[in-house]
C-alpha cells in the first residue's frame, strides 16, 4: 500500500512552515514508507512550492494543490456567500469566527472563477502536478439547520426549480415539519440513504447536482491545464446533508480523499459532525447508533468500493491534546481496515507537520502485514 502525506503550508497570508522544513520532514517519512503523492497548500509563497516540487520530482513524487473552494475565499477575495433557503446569511458558527467556516454560493461562477484565479495568480508556475479541492460542499449542521438548508440564493433558487425543485416548498414544508423534516426511511451507513418527507429528498438530491455540476466545472478546467484532480469529501454516513454525493462526484474527479475522521472532535470528524445533526433535529427518526469502532469504520470502507475513481481513505495521524486525540494503536488499526478492504493507497491527513514520532512510526511500511 502506498501513501498520499498532506502538509498544511498556511493560511493565504500566513505562512506555517519553510520549504526547508517541509522537505526534511517529507524526507524522514519516505525513508520509512512508500508516498506517490503530496497534497500541499494553501499559503500563497511560491517558493515553497517550487523547492518543495522539485525535491519531490526528483523523489518520483507528485505534487497537488490543496485549494478551498466554497469557504476560505472570503479572506482573499470577494465571493458570493450563501444563503439558507429562508433567505438568511447562513450564519458564523458559535466559536469558529476567524476558522473559515463561512460558506458561499455553489451555483456562482464567480465563486469557481475564483478558484481558478487564486490557480493561475499564485500557483500556476509552480510545478503542480495536480489540484486538491476542499470544502466542495455546503456548510453542514455546523452552521445549524440554516446550513443544510443551503444555498437559497437566487441563483441557487433558479438551478432548484430548473431541476424541479421549489425552495420555497421546501422552507414551508420545514416549517411544519421541524425535525420530522430530516425523518430517515432508510438511513445506509454509505450515505444513499432515503428520507421519509419527499419534499426534502428531492431537495437534497438536487443540491447533490448542483454541487456535482460545480466540481465537473472546475474538474474539466484544470484537466484542460494538465493536472489531475482530487477531492476532500465527508464520509459517507455524514456526507449527504453537505449535498456530496459519492456516486456523481466519482465520475468527475480522478481521486477522492473519505474524511474518515473517527477521532476528531472538530468539523469534519464524524461523531462530531453527526452530534450536530442529533442537536439540531432531536426529533428525527430512522437514525443509526454511530459507534467510532472498527466495525464502523468498516462499514464506511465498504460502502466506498465500486466508484469509478481512485478512492485514497483518509486517515488523521495529526494529533491534538482537546481536539484529535489519535494514538499509534488507531493509526494502525485504521490503516490494517483500510488495507483488508483492499484499498491500494491511503491518505495520512491532515498534515504531516504535526505527526508525532510514535505515529508516524505506526504506519506499516506497505510490504509488512498489520498486526492486529
Amino acid at each position: 500500500m502506498k501513501y498520499v502525506l498532506q502538509v498544511f503550508t498556511g493560511s493565504w497570508h500566513e505562512p506555517a512552515a519553510g520549504p526547508e522544513e517541509i522537505i526534511r520532514k517529507i524526507g524522514e517519512i519516505t525513508s520509512r514508507i512508500p508516498a506517490d503523492r503530496v497534497i500541499i497548500g494553501w499559503n500563497t509563497d511560491p517558493s515553497v512550492y517550487k523547492e518543495v516540487g522539485a525535491f519531490l520530482h526528483r523523489a518520483g513524487m507528485r505534487m497537488l494543490l490543496w485549494l478551498p473552494v466554497f469557504s476560505e475565499t472570503d479572506s482573499i477575495a470577494d465571493p458570493d456567500r450563501a444563503l439558507d433557503i429562508f433567505g438568511k446569511p447562513v450564519p458564523v458558527p458559535e466559536g469558529q469566527e476567524g476558522e473559515g467556516f463561512i460558506f458561499h454560493c455553489p451555483s456562482s461562477r464567480r465563486n469557481t472563477g475564483i478558484v481558478k484565479e487564486l490557480y493561475e495568480t499564485h500557483f500556476a508556475g509552480c510545478g503542480f502536478d495536480g489540484v486538491f479541492l476542499d470544502r466542495i460542499r455546503s456548510q453542514s449542521f455546523l452552521g445549524g439547520v440554516s446550513g443544510v438548508l443551503s444555498c437559497g440564493c437566487e441563483r441557487c433558487r433558479r438551478a432548484f426549480l430548473r431541476k424541479g425543485v421549489d425552495p420555497d416548498a421546501a422552507a414551508k414544508r420545514y416549517e411544519r415539519e421541524k425535525d420530522a423534516f430530516f425523518n430517515m426511511a432508510a438511513y445506509p451507513a454509505n450515505g444513499r440513504f432515503i428520507q421519509e418527507d419527499g419534499t426534502a429528498q428531492r431537495f437534497f438530491d438536487a443540491k447533490e447536482e448542483i454541487i456535482a455540476e460545480a466540481a465537473a466545472e472546475l474538474a474539466g478546467y484544470f484537466r484542460d491545464r494538465g493536472l489531475t484532480v482530487g477531492l476532500d469529501l465527508f464520509a459517507p454516513v455524514i456526507s449527504r446533508f453537505t449535498g456530496q454525493n459519492y456516486a456523481l462526484l466519482a465520475k468527475r474527479v480522478d481521486f477522492i480523499k473519505p474524511m474518515l475522521y473517527r477521532r476528531t472532535e472538530a468539523p469534519a470528524g464524524i461523531g462530531y459532525e453527526y452530534a450536530l445533526f442529533e442537536k439540531y433535529a432531536p426529533g428525527a427518526r430512522g437514525r443509526i447508533r454511530l459507534t467510532p469502532d472498527r466495525a464502523f469504520l468498516d462499514t464506511q470502507l465498504a460502502a466506498l468500493r465500486g466508484l469509478p475513481c481512485e478512492i485514497c481513505p483518509g486517515i488523521e495521524i495529526n494529533y491534538d491534546r482537546e481536539l484529535v486525540r489519535t494514538d499509534a494503536g488507531y493509526i494502525r488499526e485504521s490503516l490494517d481496515a483500510v488495507r483488508d478492504q483492499g484499498f491500494e493507497s491511503a491518505a495520512l491527513c491532515w498534515n504531516m507537520m504535526q505527526a508525532p514520532e510514535e505515529h508516524l512510526a505506526a504506519v506499516p511500511s506497505g510490504t509488512e502485514r498489520g498486526r492486529k
